[in-house]
């Protein structure tokens, strides 16, 4: 596995910033390590040396696109208004790139295949957003079972995430964000 970001060389860190690129806009099978060393600047051989294979690139790329959406996120948490179980609404609606592609996480999911440490991470992201919605809904309704009303959040936000990535638009996000307040407010 490689080492967090912060530990990685400037070349390391321009390959993984490469790959990243190619890799959400392109899709992961479509881009090859020549591809991504071409665009970095550097040889396969160095590629190699700093990540030992794409498929620990792989997980580089989607363990840094986690990293970087979280803290967005958590900074947005702390800004936001109450219900704030809103506030993961809002960090997706912010985080759109020009010729959005829709979740990198979905997307990913999509391509692997079970056994690709890759997938873990698409895993385990989408658990921790699931586990946060859960913390949020408890503190903003006290409820008896946040999970259940959670469960209801975490669904209207993944399918509106990736219709999202279907059609480019943010309707059905704005859409899901109301249908999550009336379910947070009943809830109340």
């Amino acid at each position: 596995m490689v080492a967090a970001e912060s530990r990685l060389t400037v070349g390391a860190q321009r390959i993984l910033d490469s790959a990243s690129e190619l890799f959400y806009r392109n899709g992961i099978h479509a881009v090859g390590v020549d591809a991504i060393a071409a665009r970095s600047g550097v040889t396969k051989r160095t590629l190699y040396d700093r990540f030992g294979s794409k498929d620990a690139l792989v997980v580089a790329y989607l363990t840094q696109r986690h990293r970087q959406w979280w803290q967005r996120f958590e900074e947005r948490l702390a800004a936001a208004e109450h219900p704030r179980t809103l506030a993961v609404f809002d960090s997706y609606l912010a985080d759109v790139d020009d010729g959005d592609r829709g979740c990198a996480f979905i997307n990913a999911a999509g391509e692997l295949p079970f056994t690709h440490p890759g997938y873990e991470v698409v895993r385990d992201h989408k658990t921790k957003v699931y586990d946060r919605i859960v913390e949020l809904v408890g503190e903003d309704t006290r409820v008896r079972d946040p999970q259940a009303v959670a469960e209801h959040v975490f669904l209207l936000l993944e399918g509106a995430v990736a219709h999202r990535g279907i059609d480019g638009s943010a309707r059905r996000l704005t859409r899901a964000r109301e249908l999550a307040r009336r379910c947070l407010t009943e809830a109340c």
